[in-house]
């Protein structure tokens, strides 16, 4: 009986340390009502927690029911707390972070190493992201009656230069019903906000999303807070020095043959994806390509050129952020300009005020108007501004084939998720299996 109510006390000092480091770590002290209960659990018991559970069973068994129902509260809270505390499971979708990460990447996300974010809906059905299972994504898995500001506790560093890096896509903050995966700001400008929003038998209806629930992206994070971007031929530079390329960067290469065809089995070999095997007339073809790989091709008997394609300066693409022509930026050549720094003051003018505009306005939550050339933040004129939050330019290493920030622009500090950190499963789809097996990737770090 002594030794029982010894390992009481034991249990009870363990978990309750362990709860107070948590309590400190989260930095709300109101949860330190929580410790009562913990003493309750181990020492004291007059309060039965596990409602679900007969106290005293006859013959000292539960019911195989109940052991299973116990079993599967314990499995959710459990996966939950590591799940917003520590770590994240996540799959590459798409390529655009190819060939540093492949479609088929399975991957845990650390959000310690950033430090973990606060949800700011915290009522919300477990494991699912946005919307609930076969609703065809019209039912939310979340209820916003509490909707809690930013915080984000304290992690073990902070982004850096080229760290790939997941967060909540920044212009995911609404959404057309209709049109769940393409994005709201696109169909604005391709049919007009008036459309998009009178015709909802098309579009459906336009419902915005809070932060924590829009989709979750991966990307290289190229620029931090206070760094001056500018990229020039498809190439990056950070305060006036070119960045070197990574081993895994693609851009699109023009390949061109003497008017024969690529052999399947030769582009297999070549690391060409059959989802990038993209031939246009008389022999000529478009594949992503690393440095390595295109002087592969230039190697081929059949081919004659092998060239990078670029989009000249100057010529303006309404595609690339901010969208304004007296930029005449494009997705190859853009900049320079600051990426903004917690409370650091940019000076505005007409001139530089789309690259920050939706900052200031969506992201920082004031109202920006023009008058005659004249700036005006919350009803005051205004020839500078300081800025709360930390912000950071993302980018895909397959450079012609990543939606990125060249697109809409910068990422805010609340967006930030966490670090991608380990690649436990890498599947081929393009291969059956075992062959889609990528075994040489399993348990490999992302770089």
């Amino acid at each position: 009986m002594k030794n029982v109510k010894i390992n009481k006390w034991i249990k009870f000092a363990f978990w309750g340390l362990l709860y107070l480091l948590w309590v400190i770590w989260l930095g709300n002290y109101w949860f330190l009502m929580g410790l009562p209960v913990i003493f309750d659990i181990y020492v004291s018991q007059k309060v039965h927690w596990a409602f679900w559970k007969k106290k005293d069973p006859p013959n000292g068994k539960q019911t195989k029911v109940v052991e299973w129902v116990d079993a599967i509260i314990f499995a959710v809270i459990a996966a939950s707390f590591i799940r917003l505390f520590f770590f994240e499971a996540y799959v590459i979708p798409t390529s655009s972070m190819e060939k540093s990460m492949l479609v088929g990447d399975y991957l845990f996300v650390s959000k310690v190493a950033y430090g973990p974010k606060m949800p700011n809906t915290p009522l919300s059905f477990p494991f699912v992201h946005q919307s609930m299972p076969l609703t065809n994504h019209k039912v939310k898995s979340y209820v916003e009656w509490i909707e809690r500001p930013y915080k984000r506790l304290r992690g073990i560093n902070s982004i850096q230069n080229d760290d790939i890096v997941v967060f909540n896509f920044p212009e995911g903050d609404t959404v057309a019903v209709n049109f769940p995966s393409q994005n709201y700001y696109d169909l604005v400008r391709m049919y007009g906000r008036e459309r998009v929003h009178s015709e909802t038998r098309t579009f459906g209806k336009i419902y915005s999303r809070p932060v924590d629930k829009k989709e979750n992206y991966i990307k290289r994070c190229v620029a931090i807070p206070g760094d001056t971007f500018q990229l020039i031929d498809g190439h990056v530079y950070i305060n006036g020095e070119k960045q070197a390329d990574h081993p895994g960067q693609q851009f699109n290469y023009i390949i061109t043959t003497d008017g024969s065809l690529f052999n399947p089995r030769v582009l297999e070999r070549l690391g060409v994806a059959v989802d990038d095997r993209e031939m246009f007339s008389g022999g000529r073809y478009m594949f992503p390509l690393t440095n390595k790989q295109a002087e592969q091709f230039i190697d081929l008997q059949n081919v004659v050129d092998v060239r990078r394609f670029v989009m000249p300066a100057g010529n303006f693409d309404e595609n690339v952020f901010p969208h304004n022509k007296t930029l005449n930026w494009n997705v190859d050549n853009m900049g320079p300009f600051y990426i903004p720094a917690r409370n650091s003051t940019v000076q505005l003018n007409v001139d530089n005020l789309s690259i920050y505009r939706r900052a200031i306005e969506v992201y920082e939550h004031n109202k920006v108007e023009v008058i005659d050339s004249t700036i005006f933040i919350n009803g005051n004129e205004a020839t500078n501004y300081t800025f709360k939050l930390d912000y950071y330019w993302m980018m895909g290493d397959n450079r012609h084939k990543s939606l990125d920030s060249r697109y809409w622009g910068f990422v805010p500090e609340d967006h930030i998720v966490g670090k991608a950190s380990l690649i436990w499963m890498s599947m081929d789809k393009d291969k059956g299996f075992p062959r889609n097996i990528r075994f040489s990737r399993l348990m490999k770090k992302p770089r």
